[in-house]
């Protein structure tokens, strides 16, 4: 199996990169999290307001008690298709996908009064801003425990 291939899957949906790779039972609980999840904090009403610019109708329909689940549900699954496809051998291949669903949480902490450039971005935008300095600082903690272990 193609890591890539599983872990861009598991993007698309959290437990399609599971079923890719043979594990039916993780992935339909993977799947059963994500719309357990997803319809607690309504997710798919904030995602809708998101994009048509009611940031505020977004935030006040986020239920954050539930919301909160989303990024560890969503990362780990990518890592785990990810690592179950044969991708990151090393002992340190976690690190981006553990950082980034620690900013996304941040990021979603903080979104519903933390403005960019003037701009309220909800909890929708903002935790997505988040995955990028979360990527970023994920890769290089990961480079730095490499180095240090001798990799």
């Amino acid at each position: 199996m193609n890591p890539k291939e599983a872990l861009l899957w598991s993007i698309a949906l959290p437990g399609f990169g599971q079923i890719l790779n043979g594990k039916y039972v993780k992935g339909f609980l993977f799947i059963f999290l994500e719309v357990v999840v997803n319809v607690q904090a309504n997710f798919n009403q904030i995602i809708v307001f998101s994009f048509l610019g009611e940031i505020d109708k977004a935030i006040l329909h986020t239920n954050y008690q539930w919301l909160m689940f989303y990024p560890c549900v969503y990362f780990f699954a990518m890592w785990d298709a990810f690592k179950d496809a044969g991708g990151g051998k090393d002992k340190y291949a976690s690190v981006p996908f553990v950082f980034c669903a620690y900013f996304v949480t941040v990021g979603l902490i903080f979104s519903y009064r933390m403005e960019i450039f003037g701009f309220l971005l909800g909890p929708m935008w903002l935790p997505i801003l988040f995955v990028i300095p979360g990527l970023i600082v994920g890769v290089v903690v990961k480079k730095l425990l490499q180095k240090k272990a001798g990799f």
